[in-house]
C-alpha cells in the first residue's frame, strides 16, 4: 500500500511539473515590424513540445524606448529575410 501511494504521489509531481513547462513558450504574442539597423540580438530557438512553432526572438535597440525583445513569427516573408540577413552579417564578423 506505501508503495502505490508513493508511486501516486510521484506521477502527481510529475504532472505539476510537465504542467509548468508550458509556460515557457514566451512567443504567444508576435511583436512589430522591425528595422535591420535596430537589431542587437537574435535568437532562434528549437520547437519544444509545449511551443506550436520555433521561437525567434529579436533584441532590438533604440533611443526612444532602449533595449527590448520581441518574439517574431518565423512564417512570415521579413523575419525570413532578416534571418538570412543576420547571419551574413555575422559571418563578416561585426
Amino acid at each position: 500500500m506505501k508503495l502505490l501511494t508513493a508511486a501516486l504521489l510521484l506521477l502527481c509531481i510529475a504532472l505539476c511539473l510537465a504542467s509548468a513547462e508550458g509556460v515557457k513558450c514566451k512567443c504567444s504574442r508576435k511583436g512589430p515590424k522591425i528595422r535591420f539597423s535596430n537589431v542587437r540580438k537574435l535568437e532562434v530557438k528549437p520547437r519544444y513540445p509545449f511551443c506550436v512553432e520555433e521561437m525567434i526572438i529579436v533584441t532590438l535597440w533604440t533611443r526612444v524606448r532602449g533595449e527590448q525583445q520581441h518574439c517574431l513569427n518565423p512564417k512570415r516573408q521579413s523575419t525570413v529575410r532578416l534571418l538570412k540577413w543576420y547571419r551574413v552579417w555575422k559571418e563578416k564578423g561585426r
